[in-house]
């Protein structure tokens, strides 16, 4: 993105403006912890204030105790974990059921980032809190059973070594540390916080919801430098900030759910220097904060502070009375070490007689297999165990950063949060209440970044890889969503809409009667049949004249009757098809065509015969007299019905779906079943076709008084002639252009023999009777053998 848009950003640690003032006065601040005694110490280190010990460090030597330094600096973003370990102790010593007859007394030191302090106070510990010598134990009885510890690398990496050697239980309030799971290494250190890969989940979420690709990120320069996007775990003091609130003007920010935990905000509310008399820290805090005393400090030479002062009245927007998460995280571990020792009694009271059951004496290292087990049910209701693999359910807000006004104290504003539970992740977002920077009215766009909405699919840009282009689905496939990688195809028994978002269900469709195609040939069918009709009764009528009786008026009948059967079997092709309707189709189809080219056959060799037989020899005359053009028809059709009767046994015509043929419809079609027995049907009747044009063209020349033997050769040359054109142009088609193709073709052929062979004897039948007499034909015959008379 470009500098002037939102910047995406992760708070690892806070840094605040820190107040100092002169506390010589006051002799606690020279004590190395904040302490209350019980009948067991549950120690904590919370970096509270800050030592300039650049100076001293150059003095420093191990053979001499160094001198005690006043803090330079406080940092109070930190003091409400000490309010949860506080008020988590307070809790428990209420509890009449968890330690009973027992108090739960602590150590509160200050967590340093220099060796020596921290080695110090790690001593002041070990050694009983008043001298801080090693290998002594000042304490009567051992009474701190387990430290509860940030995760801070500098602080833990000088501790550690110290508390593996004692195998003191350490229970980390930080945030998850990977390195800290190798319990070889770390044996002794139970991490209260989960391993927070959800975060991830939700910046994606982010991102995705705003389409946004390009990413700014702030990370830590620590050893570890763990770099999440707009992520804060611990309280932000914006208002201390506010001189660099600006900065951040408009940007998002993950932030876990402030806790409200029953009794805190009264004890927090109530919490006064009073109080805890001992705990120098809450003093120096009402100093900071109020500039005051109350009456009865150690350190009250200041003001006295009114009745009604509360932490509850913080400056700036400082919220105390609600439980941040690393607040949270700490009340649960103080909860977890005292079921873990109030189990651990249990067991020892069960297996073991005490003289003194209420001053139970253990070692810290014997609480490590309670800890291990724990299972705990906290006063919200949330689950707290330590196993590592343990799944809690995340919940963040996510807070938009106001610009800073002379009057604003409240910097952020809750615009969305994001949820994460098992499998389950939800991202609800209003962005019409987020605050964008100033010179933006709405989400900012990253480069290259533009949507590609529903209807679309991203392809890589291949001048720019971190670019990509949007591009329109293929016909029959959808996106629903944006952005999508890949579009989803629809299913065989639908189609996508134009805009490419939906699937949509397919008609059932095919050549029916009411479609303009299916009419057109439907008619085209019927008037060739009735006038094929027509012809065939206008021969009926006039069959004893010298023209119906010149070709074999029988076999005029014949070739008649079976064209009219080719034009009628068109309509088998035009309708809903049925099974019985598919089978029929080629077979009747096959078998009335054989029938009619053996008729034109016949009638060829009727005329090839009839002249021969007028020169010598006797077996023409026989082949003539014994009517062997009459064994044609039924010879040929036998092998057509052979063929077609192996067909309907092998594989036999079938209804089928046509999905692919018309993008929009399912068309129902009749699947031919075996391919190479239709060709082999085509086949036969080209053979036959073939044979008779080449013998109508071998007599084409011979005397014949009505010329049919050059009307039967025309006929035979349309008809090979369409159903050559057939052949390629039906293995291009698809759909119901396939089927109307073969309609097309039948009625084309059938009307070529009807015109060519029938035309010119209906003319004169009809047009010239004169020339259909006996006197006409025995002149023309006269005229023929004496041409010159």
């Amino acid at each position: 993105m470009s500098s002037s848009l939102t910047c995406v950003f992760l708070f690892l640690q806070t840094v605040s403006v820190l107040c100092k003032l002169d506390i010589s006065r006051c002799p606690l601040f020279l004590k190395p912890s904040v302490s209350r005694d019980g009948d067991l110490q549950l120690d904590a280190f919370i970096p509270l204030y800050y030592l300039n010990l650049q100076t001293d460090m150059q003095k420093f030597s191990f053979l001499h105790m160094p001198a005690q330094r006043l803090p330079d600096e406080w940092d109070w973003n930190n003091y409400p974990y000490a309010l949860a370990f506080l008020f988590a102790i307070e809790e428990i010593n209420k509890d009449t059921h968890l330690l009973p007859n027992l108090t739960l007394g602590f150590n509160i030191y200050n967590a340093l980032h220099f060796d020596h302090k921290t080695l110090e106070n790690i001593l002041f510990c070990f050694s009983g809190g008043k001298r801080a010598v090693p290998n002594y134990d000042c304490q009567e009885q051992k009474k701190s059973v387990a430290v509860i510890i940030g995760t801070r690398i500098e602080f833990f990496r000088d501790i550690r070594p110290l508390l593996e050697l004692y195998k003191t239980p350490q229970v980390t309030y930080g945030p998850f540390d990977s390195l800290l799971n190798d319990k070889e290494r770390f044996s002794s250190v139970y991490q209260m916080a989960t391993k927070d890969n959800v975060l991830v989940l939700g910046v994606v979420w982010l991102l995705q919801h705003f389409d946004w690709t390009w990413v700014g990120f702030f990370a830590s320069e620590g050893i570890r430098g763990m770099m999440w996007v707009i992520a804060t775990g611990s309280y932000v003091d914006w208002y201390k900030m506010k001189n660099i609130i600006d900065l951040f003007h408009g940007s998002l920010s993950f932030s876990p759910k402030k806790r409200e935990v029953p009794g805190f905000e009264d004890f927090v509310k109530t919490l006064n220097p009073s109080k805890y008399p001992e705990d120098f820290y809450i003093i120096q805090l009402w100093l900071d904060m109020f500039n005051c005393s109350f009456a009865g400090s150690l350190c009250g030479n200041l003001k006295d502070c009114p009745p009604n002062s509360s932490l509850e009245f913080m400056p700036g927007n400082m919220d105390l009375l609600t439980m941040t998460e690393s607040s949270y995280i700490i009340y649960n571990a103080v909860y977890a070490v005292a079921q873990a020792l109030h189990e651990m009694l249990l067991a020892k009271t069960e297996t073991e007689l005490t003289s003194d059951a209420n001053q139970p004496t253990f070692l810290s290292w014997q609480l490590h297999p309670f800890l291990r087990r724990l299972q705990l049910i906290n006063s919200i209701g949330d689950h707290v165990s330590l196993d590592d693999k343990r799944n809690i359910p995340k919940k963040y807000d996510i807070l938009n950063i106001l610009p800073v006004t002379a009057a604003a104290h409240d910097f952020l504003a809750k615009v969305g949060e994001f949820v994460f539970s098992g499998q389950n992740q939800n991202l609800d977002i209003h962005e019409e209440i987020i605050n964008w920077p100033v010179e933006l009215e709405e989400p900012p766009q990253s480069v290259c970044t533009q949507s590609c909405g529903p209807g679309f699919k991203k392809v890589a840009n291949e001048t720019d890889i971190c670019c990509f282009k949007c591009v329109f689905c293929p016909k029959l496939e959808i996106s629903q969503q944006k952005d999508v990688q890949e579009c989803t195809k629809c299913s065989d028994q639908e189609y996508s809409n134009q805009e490419r978002t939906r699937c949509l269900p397919k008609l059932v469709t095919y050549l029916s009667f009411e479609d303009s195609l299916g009419m057109a040939l439907a008619c085209t069918a019927l008037c060739f049949s009735v006038l094929t009709a027509g012809v065939l009764c206008v021969f009926v009528k006039h069959q004893d004249t010298p023209i119906v009786k010149a070709n074999n008026r029988t076999l005029s009948y014949i070739l008649l009757i079976s064209l009219l059967l080719c034009f009628l079997c068109s309509f088998l092709f035009i309708g809903r098809p049925h099974l019985v309707t598919c089978i029929l189709q080629q077979i009747t189809f096959g078998l009335v065509f054989t029938v009619a080219l053996s008729t034109v056959l016949a009638k060829t060799m009727v005329v090839l015969l009839a002249f021969k037989s007028m020169k010598p020899g006797r077996t023409m005359r026989w082949l003539l007299a014994s009517g062997a053009s009459n064994y044609v028809i039924p010879s040929c059709t036998l092998v057509q019905v052979v063929i077609c009767g192996m067909w309907l046994g092998l594989s036999p015509p079938f209804i089928d779906v046509d999905t692919r043929s018309e993008p929009r419809h399912l068309l129902i079609v009749c699947d031919k079943g075996s391919v190479s027995a239709f060709y082999c049907v085509l086949g036969y009747l080209g053979s036959l076709a073939l044979v008779s044009f080449s013998l109508s063209y071998l007599v084409r020349n011979l005397p014949d008084t009505f010329n049919e033997a050059k009307f039967l050769t025309f006929s035979m040359l349309v008809f090979c002639s369409v159903w050559v054109t057939f052949l390629p142009v039906y293995h291009g088609a698809q759909g119901k252009l396939m089927v109307a193709l073969e309609i097309f073709s039948i009625l084309a052929s059938s009307a070529g023999l009807l015109v060519c062979i029938f035309a010119p004897k209906c003319y004169i039948i009809l047009m010239r009777p004169e020339k259909n007499s006996l006197n006409h034909l025995r002149s023309k015959i006269h005229n023929r053998r004496n041409p010159h008379s």
